[in-house]
């Protein structure tokens, strides 16, 4: 059965949204270079468009981490499934997220990173949940939107590894019973 996928954020809502964080980022770190670290794979997308908008020399890394396996729910263990490439001393870096909910994935993040001597961490995330936060003293530094606690796909979010490649952010729509 095709699950039914209910449009929350259409395209151009998405693409707005992205130049004007990226813009309000740039003048931040005006006459610095930001270390982007992309989340993969979800982030993927929102890093390479809010990355083509900034207007400040950036560096770019990829880091993987997981907390929900093929379910919609955070199993609360992350894993590190990729590590950086990259030392982060001294660099100016920005995590960049598809989404944070819980903030579990985010927090451990954050205490990784930090560990490693960067010379400021800050968050920038597509879309929040806050509503779903269990670890408060995450802070997001740029958010997108803020959205309800429903499940989305879209822009790199996905379900079962399906929907990914929507160029909009959706709801999916489970049937009863599932």
């Amino acid at each position: 059965m095709e699950d039914k996928i209910r449009i929350l954020l259409t395209e151009e809502e998405v693409n707005k949204r992205i130049s004007e964080i990226a813009a309000q980022i740039s003048k931040d770190y005006e006459g610095k270079q930001i270390h982007l670290i992309c989340i993969l794979k979800g982030g993927v997308f929102f890093t390479c468009e809010l990355a083509k908008r900034l207007t400040v020399p950036v560096s770019l890394d990829f880091m993987s981490v997981s907390s929900y396996g093929a379910d919609t729910k955070s199993s609360g263990v992350v894993r590190n499934v990729k590590d950086l490439d990259e030392p982060l001393s001294g660099k100016n870096v920005l995590i960049v997220e598809d989404i944070i909910d819980s903030g579990r994935t985010l927090s451990y993040l954050i205490d990784v990173l930090d560990k490693r001597g960067p010379a400021s961490i800050r968050l920038c995330t597509l879309l929040d949940k806050p509503e779903r936060r269990v670890k408060k003293q995450v802070k997001v530094d740029y958010t997108c939107f803020t959205i309800p606690d429903e499940f989305v796909v879209g822009y790199g979010l996905d379900y079962a590894q399906k929907y990914r490649n929507l160029p909009y952010i959706g709801v999916v729509e489970f049937e009863a019973g599932e």
